[in-house]
C-alpha cells in the first residue's frame, strides 16, 4: 500500500540534528504515538505505531495505528466516524517517541468509552494515603453501545 520509505537510523549527530525521518522502534517493532488536538493541545489519547501504521497515516493524512491487543492496524474512527485528520507530526530528538496533532471528526471525542479524552481522570491522594482517580471531564461526548454495538 505504501510507497513512502524512511531512511536508515544514521549516527548521533545524524538522528539528533538531522533532516531526516530515522524512527527508532522498540523491540516490538513500534513507536509511541501522543496524540493532541491541533487547536487546544490538549492531550486526546496514547496509541503506537509500527513502519507500515505509520506510512499509512503520513500518507492519507488519517491516523493509523497498530493494536497490541488485536495484533492488527486500526484506523482511528472507521467505526465511530471519529477519524483523526493528521495536521502535523512531530518527532523528539532521538526519533523514537511521536506527537501527531490531530482535528476530529465526527462528535470530536477519541475514547473508546465515550469521553473526549482518554485522558479524563486525574490521580488523587487524599489524606489517607490511598491513591484514586477523580473525573476532570464530568460527561461522556457519547454512548459507545450506541457506536460500537457492545457496554
Amino acid at each position: 500500500m505504501c510507497n513512502t520509505s524512511f531512511s536508515e537510523r544514521g549516527d548521533k549527530e545524524t538522528v539528533e540534528s538531522g533532516a531526516f525521518l530515522m524512527p527508532k522502534y522498540d523491540r516490538d517493532g513500534l513507536i509511541v504515538a501522543v496524540v493532541t488536538d491541533v487547536a487546544s493541545g490538549e492531550v486526546l489519547m496514547v496509541g503506537y505505531m509500527n513502519e507500515e501504521a505509520l506510512k499509512r497515516t503520513i500518507e492519507t493524512g488519517e491516523a493509523w495505528y497498530w493494536s497490541r491487543s488485536r495484533q492488527g492496524f486500526w484506523k482511528k474512527g472507521e467505526t465511530s466516524g471519529q477519524v483523526q485528520t493528521v495536521h502535523e507530526i512531530l518527532t523528539d530528538c532521538d526519533q523514537d517517541a511521536l506527537v501527531l496533532k490531530v482535528s476530529v471528526a465526527g462528535n470530536g471525542a477519541t475514547c473508546h468509552v465515550g469521553y473526549r479524552s482518554c485522558f479524563f481522570r486525574k490521580i488523587t491522594t487524599p489524606t489517607d494515603g490511598a491513591v484514586g482517580l477523580e473525573r476532570v471531564e464530568s460527561e461522556k461526548v457519547y454512548d459507545p453501545a450506541e457506536v460500537y454495538g457492545k457496554g
